[in-house]
């Protein structure tokens, strides 16, 4: 008698989050695509191949929306993206929409006049680190606050609030607690209408601001993204500077090469962002028609997970991809997705992790993990997970 295949279930085990889980690696050299369960227990279609994941990353037939929303599969109980978000018969449109609204806001122009004020946050994060001396927790001296205050400046967003806007996005992003997720999800929209009637009274030199004054654009509407960019535009930021910092202390004689050749952090970061997730899980998607990836027949409706940090560890594309290398030319990965829902955040993310290593490097030729590797924490209930704490010393 045949015994049936059982069907791997995410997340998978692994040792740590800065290594791979050894399952997805055994996927990946068997194939580009997957039949997996979810967290909660749904069906659904792991895509891990490079290619595979970059084409569809920008393929039509996929999309975030589903017709039938509630019997949708889902990937966890966050309210933000545990299962479909949108309107299935204008998802296209919203998206091309709120891409046009938003465009300008993170234009080249835009970001090269925000640089300056970038290195000038990260300049003051640092020199308050050197005065409070070592021991410290770099995850709050510098990797949460730096981003927090970026996106608040452009934003508009009055920094004093950060610690209740931090609770609610932990909150909505909760892949376990769903009642959480919704009331963090709720508070943070709440508090949103309520900066955009602020600002339409009192416009300033700000991205809500400047929405809130767009004319076709509604007080819901402008609090939609405002709020959305106020999460997207922190959280993975976040993240980035955590983890790539764990990978270059943990490999201090790359640390040492880019305080020596400081023009190689441009490149620096790219592997930072190619490491960022070692993969196992998966930005999620419907599929909107029939359609076969990689010799595989994909049904209307089913939830198909782009595996990007699988992606980014690709031995086809990046040899030996779990090693950390400064100098490999890591640009080609889909950490920012690809095509048309490309990160309209993505030039932001870079000048901040520039900031961060070129300043923290040669100001802190030194530092060092103050605990071993595997006395780190890292949060596992939310999306975009990340350190709990990154104790270094000097």
């Amino acid at each position: 008698m045949m015994r049936a295949v059982q069907v791997p279930q995410l997340p998978f085990e692994q040792p740590s989050p800065l290594q791979a889980p050894a399952l997805l690696r055994g996927l990946q050299a068997a194939g580009p695509i997957h039949r997996v369960r979810t967290a909660v227990g749904d069906e659904a279609w792991l895509v891990t191949g490079y290619e595979q994941v970059r084409q569809l990353l920008d393929d039509e037939r996929l999309g975030r929306a589903h017709p039938d929303p509630g019997s949708a599969a889902r990937t966890g109980e966050s309210a933000l993206f545990g299962g479909p978000m949108g309107d299935f018969e204008t998802e296209h449109t919203d998206h091309a929409r709120m891409r046009s609204l938003l465009q300008s806001h993170f234009s080249p122009k835009r970001m090269r006049e925000l640089r300056p004020r970038v290195e000038a946050l990260t300049a003051t994060l640092l020199d308050e680190l050197a005065q409070q001396g070592p021991p410290a927790d770099l995850n709050e001296a510098l990797a949460l606050p730096l981003p927090i205050a970026v996106i608040c400046e452009l934003l508009g967003v009055p920094y004093e609030d950060r610690a209740r806007f931090r609770a609610w996005t932990q909150a909505a992003a909760d892949v376990r607690d769903r009642s959480r997720s919704e009331r963090g999800l709720a508070e943070l929209f709440g508090y949103g209408q309520g900066l955009v009637a602020r600002k339409r009274r009192e416009p300033g030199e700000d991205v809500i601001s400047r929405l809130s004054q767009t004319e076709g654009v509604g007080d819901v509407e402008a609090a939609a993204m405002g709020m959305f960019l106020l999460f997207a535009g922190h959280e993975t930021t976040v993240v980035s500077i955590g983890t790539g910092a764990v990978q270059l202390l943990t490999n201090p004689d790359q640390w040492h090469a880019l305080g020596e050749e400081p023009t190689r952090i441009e490149a620096a970061v790219e592997e930072i962002l190619r490491t960022r997730s070692t993969g196992g899980g998966g930005i999620p998607r419907y599929a909107r028609t029939d359609l076969d990836i990689a010799g595989q027949t994909v049904r209307a409706g089913e939830l198909v997970l782009l595996d990007t940090g699988a992606a980014n560890h690709d031995a086809a594309v990046f040899p030996d991809p779990d090693r950390f290398e400064v100098a490999r030319d890591g640009a080609r990965h889909v950490s920012f997705g690809h095509g048309a829902r490309f990160c309209i955040g993505a030039p932001l993310a870079r000048i901040e992790l520039h900031a961060v290593f070129a300043q923290l490097i040669p100001r802190f030729p030194g530092m060092r993990l103050a605990v071993g590797v595997e006395g780190l924490r890292f949060n596992t209930a939310t999306l975009t997970g990340g350190l709990l704490e990154l104790p270094v010393t000097w």
